[in-house]
């Protein structure tokens, strides 16, 4: 199969089905229906030259997203990876989406996306989505593939650190809701290192801080009134609120309580005492989107979803336990 027949079989020219594998705006959605159908009926995929290896990154900045910072630290490493790797990128805001209808693309990376938001883009599109941060969903996922970070992992390497240290009643603040993002999927594994470790595993200890860094305060000092020798809190910039929020309480970090938050490259190292951090590794992350990408483009097998480790910086907040 190759572009020539696909042209014979839906009565267009060669030229027209080119325009529909590149995106070219001036195509009717008809016409684009029915190559693309022809396409995926007979696994034809197109294969892109180097001129074309135009990637648009697509943003949560329409202010839904709870934890603009690990946006920015993910786009950060794209834009400085991708064009390493020979790709022009375009950022474009999820509010905006009508525009991928205008632009030629060979890949699309969606940064905290979720896959609802991208209904049928395998009819739509002949070019992969690659949904970061966030987890596989089960079933097939047509020419979608996920790249994230372990949560499992880094969540344990959280619990275990400080466990190692003699703590075991840790308060978890867990940045966000449960009904967004992966601040569920992170409360199920904290409960579960929490039992590996041997560690209390009093729900009252486990809590969500909701959109923004309002709640912190209050939920910390509810834990330091049930006893925590520790604190764990993964997301948003809780670090620098936490340290905040001990000084209101006249706490010292690490000798009164050990602190792990998630690395915010603006502060955690300069912070007195410096945080001790879990972090996703952006660059390997931005690395592993170019290689998908890469892979497409080859012609090869669109991997379902590539996971990472997290990486844990030990500094000075964390300390034995009382």
């Amino acid at each position: 199969m190759n572009i020539h027949k696909i042209a014979e079989l839906a009565g267009v020219s060669a030229s027209t089905v080119s325009r529909v594998f590149s995106h070219h705006p001036g195509i009717k959605e008809d016409i684009r229906a029915k190559v693309l159908s022809i396409a995926r009926e007979n696994g034809y995929h197109p294969r892109f030259s180097e001129r074309q290896k135009n990637v648009v990154i697509i943003t949560p900045y329409n202010g839904d997203f709870p934890v603009q910072s690990c946006v920015e630290m993910i786009l950060n490493s794209l834009v400085r990876v991708l064009p390493e790797r020979g790709f022009r990128i375009e950022i474009l805001p999820f509010n905006n989406l009508e525009r991928l209808d205008q632009i030629q693309f060979c890949g699309a990376v969606a940064i905290g996306g979720e896959l609802a938001s991208f209904p049928g883009w395998a009819e739509k599109f002949t070019s992969p989505l690659i949904i970061m941060d966030r987890k596989k969903p089960s079933g097939k996922t047509e020419e979608v593939c996920f790249v994230r970070s372990d949560e499992s992992q880094g969540m344990e390497s959280a619990v275990r650190c400080l466990s190692e240290h003699g703590h075991r009643k840790i308060g978890c603040i867990i940045h966000g809701t449960p009904e967004r993002g992966n601040a569920l999927i992170r409360n199920k594994y904290i409960e579960k290192a929490l039992k590996k470790y041997g560690c209390d595993t009093d729900p009252l200890l486990i809590r969500y801080s909701g959109d923004g860094s309002e709640k912190y305060v209050e939920l910390i000092g509810k834990m330091l009134r049930k006893g925590i020798t520790a604190l764990f809190c993964p997301g948003g910039n809780a670090g620098i609120v936490s340290l905040y929020a001990m000084a209101l309480y006249n706490k010292s970090i690490p000798d009164d309580i050990s602190l792990i938050s998630s690395e915010q490259t603006a502060f955690s190292q300069f912070t007195v005492p410096s945080q001790t951090t879990i972090t996703p590794d952006y660059t390997a992350l931005a690395e592993s989107t170019a290689g998908v990408l890469e892979k497409w483009m080859n012609g090869e097998q669109l991997p379902e979803e590539v996971t990472l480790p997290y990486k844990l910086i030990l500094r000075e907040s964390v300390g034995p336990a009382n």
